[in-house]
Order: structure tokens, then C-alpha cells, then sequence
């Protein structure tokens, strides 16, 4: 099992336990659980393995925790989940995640109408059935059945960082196959888009290579779905599909390009190739019946007299044409940041105190940071403003220990009715950084929302516009807001836009950092990391700036400090 199959397992339990109505703290303990196991920087498996170690020495792992990882490890189950699953349908959990619902809702439709899968709910949506439960009126019954189209039309997407979880062990095991040469990930994973469906590998090996037998062999294998000498396919045991393709030495820079896509960007390229007298396929680029070139992507490239073109780019969005005219961007790099300006600790819902975030960020090598702790706005995490006072306080006293960082006081301030922020205004103005977001009432219009969030973005203390749409990838839907004119808003009162790094996030999208980049707003990438773990979270928000087309001036904590200082100077 891989650290994301236990994390699952306690994730699991917690929405169970939550939908039985048990103690907010004991759901609590199985989410903290969970967030640690997903975030370890090494094998959990490793940790079991190891005498000398000690399961709960983790953060937020105690011996009830422990025990059940232990007997997870040792049977690859656990009874207190197969009790539960006796006790609550499993079925449930998919119903409590669609907008409108949660635990109480999804307990009410078991209880009330015997509702335990989304087949049903959708038939009592549909047939007027759920008005006869208390609080199910014809609005909800709406958001519900838009909420199933969302799920059915995601379904079977991974998030990106789940796919890497399950992806990078393999390359690994692969690599130990006799006779390889090459290998990659093609498709949406080489892109890093933010969700991935099936897995497409291609490789290049030796006649006497064992590599075929090697991949339907992986350990994680739950079922070989074909198996061929040049191609064959398998499911994980997490339900990935992972298709290999052993493609000819002269071949492979062709299929390389044709498996990465996107689709829109290869037909791009085959009709500049049928302008030019050429066929441009995942075999190779030919004149006639002889072939010219594709033993790397490169090739294919200058073979229509464009330079490499970066996979994240290749979505049709202008990208040939920039290739065509040298307009390409030197896309922004991981090295290149110097500073991560949202972390939350132990003063809200964090797991690490501000110390140890501190300690995390001087050991990556940033000039700056900011601790933005929850406004008092956000249901059981908010820091009441004396002791924000108290924070900031201490900041000084770790201020005058470090002079290799500059430890920002912030907060990330609750945007409430009407565009008013849940700190006060002589609060705000002791920070050296005021972030901005929205937690609660997602169901406005798109013009209130809209409405709202740039009120309060025109106050003369904010800085940062922390994720912006309020996402979260394969849960919840961006609530409806206009981004454009937030960008419009963001240029003409010097307010930065964050794009959040956090994978369940990744909010801005590509292309409204697109849409940023073209209006001279400044983006800020980072983490929201809730403990040291998840500050590595910014190779994941790298990434989607890449794809977004940033380069190195359009973050701003890119720059050194005395420059971001500036920047926020409104």
C-alpha cells in the first residue's frame, strides 16, 4: 500500500463517523491522521519496516491511530472499517460530497427516504421525492442534480498529485527492466494538467528486453487488462488504468509528441505539416511513403520550422503561433521562488508552530514568508485579534534570531457580507501583508459574488486575493464569480492574485493566469501549506503557473525582498 491507501482508509472512516453524528474531535483525529499520512516525505511502509521507529511520533498519530495503521500493514484491512462500512452505507460518502449536501443531509436522505446511492438521489431529484424531506426544496433538488452531472462528468479523474503518488513508483520499477532505453509518461500527466485519466507510458527497448513481462508483473497490479509484445495494459489496485507502448528507436520522438497532446495542439501541427506536403503521426513525419524524421520531439518540431515547444503549453492557446513568431516564454522554474506568503500554525488550524514553519522555510531557502492564521470569520479556526497581537509578538523575538529571512505578520482575512473584512482596520494595519479569501456563502449570484469580492479587494490594507474561485478539484465547483473583472480590479488597485499550490486547489486556473499575465497583474504562488510537509507544495503550483505561461516577472515572489515590499505598496 502506498501512503495515499492509508490516508484513504482514515479519510473514509471520518466521513462515516461523521455522517453517524459521532464527536467532531474523534472525525477530527482521523482527518489530521490522514493529512499526515499523505504529506510524510517518506514511506509509511518504511516507518513499519524500521524497529527503531516509532508510529507515534508523527504529529497527529497517537496509539489508537497507530494501532489501526499496524493492523492495516499487517492484514490489509481493518475491522473497525468493515464494521463501519455494516453500519453506514459506504455508498454515502459520494452523496455527502456533492454541493448542498454534507453529513446531515446525507443521513437525512438514508433515514428519511432509504436514499443510499446516486442513482437514487438523482431518481428522487428527478421525480419531486426529496421535497417531502424537511429542507429539500425544488432550489436544492437543482443543485443537487447539477452537482451529479459535475461528479459523472469527472469521474474516473484523478488529481494530479493522487496520480503522481501511483505513477513515479512505477517509472522506478520500470526502469529496473532489462534492455530500456527510453521512457516517458505522455498525455494530460506529462502536461500536468490538473486531473489525469488513464496513464500512457511509451518506451523504446531492446529486442531481448523483458520489459512487457516486468510492467503486468508490478506489485500494485490488479488486473493485466491486455498484454501484447509492443502494448499492454493494466488497472491498479487504486482503479488507474496505465497503458504501455514499446515504439521503434526511429519512432519515438513522433509518438512522444502525437500521446502527449492535447488533441487540439496535435491537429495544430499535422496541418501545418499537410501545408508543407507532410504526414505528421505518431510514426513519424513523411514525405510520401519515405520517412523524414521522429526519433525525438524535436525533430517533429523543426520539421514545420518550429522550435521544442514545452509539453504544459500544448493546449492550442496560441502556443505554435509564439513558437512561429520566437515569442515562446522562458517558463518560471521551482529555483526561482523566494518566498511563500500563506502557511497557517498551530495559532489556527495548522499542525507546526510558527517556529517550525520557520525553521521549514529557511531550511527551502526563501528570503521571505508570511504566517496568515485564520480570521475569527472561519467556524473553529479563527485567531481572535489579541491573539494575533500575542503572534506577532513572538514573530519579533524569532525576528531577532534569524536575520537570513524576513518573517512577515499577516493573516488570511475572511471576506464577508457585502465585500467587509472580518479584521479590523487598525488590526490590518500592524501586518506587513494582508491576504484575502472567501470561506462561506458560496451561493451567491455570480454579480454578488463578484460584487462582494471586489469591494474588498479595493480596501487600501489588502495585498492578496488567496484562491481566488474557491475550487476544490473533483469536490467543489469555483463558486460563481467574474474573474475577468477581478483581474480588471487586481491591475487597478495593485492587488496581487494568488495562485494557490495546494493540489485539492490549484486555483488560479491556466487561464486566468493567462488572462492575468496579459493584464500586468502579478501573481503570487503560494502553498496554504498546513504544516512544514505541504510547503512542498510548490512544485505542484509551479507547474500550473507554467501552464498558465508565466515567466519569472509575472510572480511576484519571484523577486527579491526589498522588491515584493514594493509591490505591496498600494
Amino acid at each position: 500500500m502506498e501512503n495515499i491507501d492509508y490516508a484513504h482508509v482514515f479519510q473514509e472512516i471520518a466521513d462515516l463517523l461523521e455522517i453517524q453524528g459521532a464527536n467532531p474531535f474523534r472525525v477530527r483525529a482521523y482527518r489530521n491522521g490522514a493529512r499526515t499520512i499523505e504529506t510524510l516525505s517518506k514511506s509509511l511502509e518504511s516507518v513499519l519496516d524500521d524497529e527503531d521507529a516509532r508510529l507515534e511520533d508523527l504529529p497527529g498519530i497517537g496509539k489508537d491511530l497507530a494501532a489501526k495503521i499496524r493492523e492495516l500493514f499487517q492484514t490489509g484491512q481493518l475491522q473497525f472499517l468493515v464494521e463501519l462500512r455494516q453500519e453506514v452505507p459506504a455508498s454515502l460518502i459520494q452523496i455527502m460530497h456533492i454541493p448542498g449536501l454534507g453529513p446531515k443531509r446525507a443521513r437525512q436522505l438514508w433515514d428519511g427516504l432509504e436514499i443510499t446511492t446516486i442513482e437514487e438521489l438523482e431518481s428522487a431529484a428527478r421525480d419531486g421525492s426529496l421535497e417531502s424531506l424537511p429542507g429539500f426544496g425544488k432550489t436544492l433538488e437543482a443543485k443537487i442534480l447539477k452537482g451529479i452531472e459535475e461528479l459523472k462528468a469527472r469521474a474516473g479523474r484523478f488529481k494530479l498529485s493522487d496520480a503522481d503518488i501511483y505513477v513515479q513508483p512505477l517509472l522506478a520499477y520500470l526502469r529496473e527492466a532489462d534492455g530500456l532505453d527510453h521512457l516517458e509518461v505522455a498525455g494530460s500527466y506529462r502536461r500536468r494538467a490538473e486531473t489525469v485519466g488513464d496513464i500512457d507510458i511509451l518506451a523504446t527497448a531492446g529486442e531481448d528486453s523483458s520489459l512487457m513481462e516486468h510492467f503486468v508483473a508490478y506489485r500494485d497490479v490488479d488486473q493485466v487488462l491486455a498484454k501484447g509484445p509492443t502494448k499492454s495494459s493494466i488497472r491498479l489496485r487504486a482503479g488507474l488504468q496505465v497503458d504501455l507502448r514499446l515504439v521503434p528507436r526511429e519512432s519515438y520522438g513522433a509518438a512522444l509528441v502525437y500521446f502527449t497532446g492535447s488533441k487540439a495542439h496535435n491537429i495544430v501541427i499535422r496541418g501545418i505539416g499537410r501545408e508543407r506536403g507532410l504526414k505528421i503521426n505518431e510514426y513519424g513525419v513523411f514525405r510520401g511513403d519515405q520517412l523524414v524524421s521522429g526519433t525525438t520531439e524535436g525533430e517533429v518540431f523543426a520539421s514545420i520550422d518550429l522550435p521544442w515547444i514545452p509539453p504544459e503549453l500544448r493546449e492550442a492557446r496560441g502556443e505554435v503561433e509564439a513558437a512561429r513568431d520566437g515569442r515562446l516564454p522562458e517558463l518560471i522554474e521551482r529555483r526561482m521562488i523566494r518566498g511563500d506568503l500563506q502557511m497557517h500554525s498551530t495559532y489556527s488550524d495548522g499542525k507546526n508552530s510558527v517556529e517550525e514553519m520557520v525553521d521549514a522555510c529557511r531550511e527551502r531557502g526563501y528570503q521571505y514568508m508570511a504566517i496568515t492564521d485564520h480570521s475569527p470569520a472561519l467556524a473553529m479556526a479563527g485567531v481572535k485579534p489579541d491573539d494575533f497581537r500575542r503572534q506577532y509578538r513572538a514573530i519579533d523575538k524569532l525576528q531577532a534570531k534569524h536575520d537570513d529571512i524576513r518573517i512577515l505578520k499577516s493573516a488570511e482575512v475572511d471576506i464577508l457580507d457585502e465585500g467587509k473584512l472580518a479584521l479590523d482596520d487598525d488590526l490590518l494595519e500592524e501586518m506587513d501583508v494582508v491576504v484575502i479569501s472567501v470561506h462561506s456563502k458560496f451561493n451567491l449570484t455570480r454579480d454578488q459574488m463578484t460584487r462582494r469580492i471586489t469591494q474588498a479587494m479595493k480596501h487600501p490594507s489588502v495585498n492578496i486575493l488567496a484562491h481566488p474561485t474557491g475550487r476544490l478539484i473533483n469536490r467543489r465547483e469555483p463558486y460563481p464569480v467574474d474573474v475577468e473583472e477581478l483581474v480588471k480590479v487586481a491591475s487597478e488597485y495593485g492587488v496581487l492574485l494568488e495562485l494557490n499550490a495546494q493540489p485539492d486547489r490549484l486555483d488560479l486556473r491556466d487561464y486566468h493566469l493567462q488572462m492575468a499575465r496579459e493584464a500586468g497583474v502579478k501573481i503570487v504562488i503560494s502553498t496554504d501549506a498546513h504544516r512544514t510537509a505541504e510547503l512542498d507544495y510548490m512544485t505542484y503550483g509551479i507547474e500550473q503557473a507554467r501552464r498558465g505561461w508565466l515567466e519569472i516577472e509575472h510572480v511576484a515572489n519571484t523577486q527579491t525582498l526589498d522588491k515584493f515590499l514594493k509591490l505591496l505598496r498600494k
